[in-house]
């Protein structure tokens, strides 16, 4: 299936077959794939944390707001977190990139206020989101990308020192009767002459 297709039938999940598990197989390509997400000077200010232990998923369910059902009836929930130290951080980068990257974040991301690095380096997360549903999809799998979860209360759970949560995917495979799905409910987009300019 062409990139374009893959587009056009992939959607956010809203109920899924709580039956029905993603194989390791599977998930050990979709862990490899984050470890290749793109990342600005390939900063990685990441961490990718799988959760399949039940009652783990159910505990992070329970501080999800609206997203509680799909999660309990998902394969997996994929919480993607980001480095919250700056030192850590620029000690993290000065351990594994060139000495052009290093420089790069000291002259043009270090000044910057602590609050404008910290944005910078979501951002990154942000760009591994989009990396990861598409890999998803070419892989059959059906993904919720979800912002609706308590992120403090995550990272407790998680007992997540150094990270915060930014936000979480539920990934597994559609319930036949979901009624998000494109089969039943049209995707709705801006036309393209409205998001798209040729120059």
């Amino acid at each position: 299936m062409s990139f374009l297709d893959l587009a056009k039938s992939r959607y956010t999940t809203k109920a899924y077959n709580e039956n029905e598990k993603i194989t390791d197989e599977k998930l050990n390509q979709l862990k490899e794939i984050l470890q290749l997400s793109p990342s600005s000077i390939n900063s990685q200010p990441w961490k990718f944390i799988f959760v399949s232990d039940e009652k783990t998923k159910q505990e992070l369910a329970s501080v999800s707001f609206f997203n509680e059902k799909k999660i309990n009836e998902s394969s997996h929930l994929i919480v993607f977190s980001v480095i919250d130290e700056i030192e850590k951080f620029e000690e993290q980068i000065q351990q594994n990139l060139p000495e052009g990257s290093v420089n790069y974040y000291n002259t043009f991301v270090k000044p910057l206020s602590e609050a404008e690095i910290k944005s910078w380096l979501k951002h990154q997360v942000y760009l591994s989101l989009g990396f990861f549903l598409s890999a998803c999809a070419s892989l059959e799998i059906d993904s919720s990308p979800m912002e609706g979860l308590k992120s403090e209360e995550y990272d407790k759970i998680l007992g997540l020192e150094g990270y915060k949560t930014l936000f979480a995917v539920v990934i597994g495979y559609r319930n036949p009767n979901d009624t998000n799905q494109p089969s039943v409910k049209l995707k709705s987009r801006l036309p393209l002459e409205k998001v798209v300019e040729s120059i």
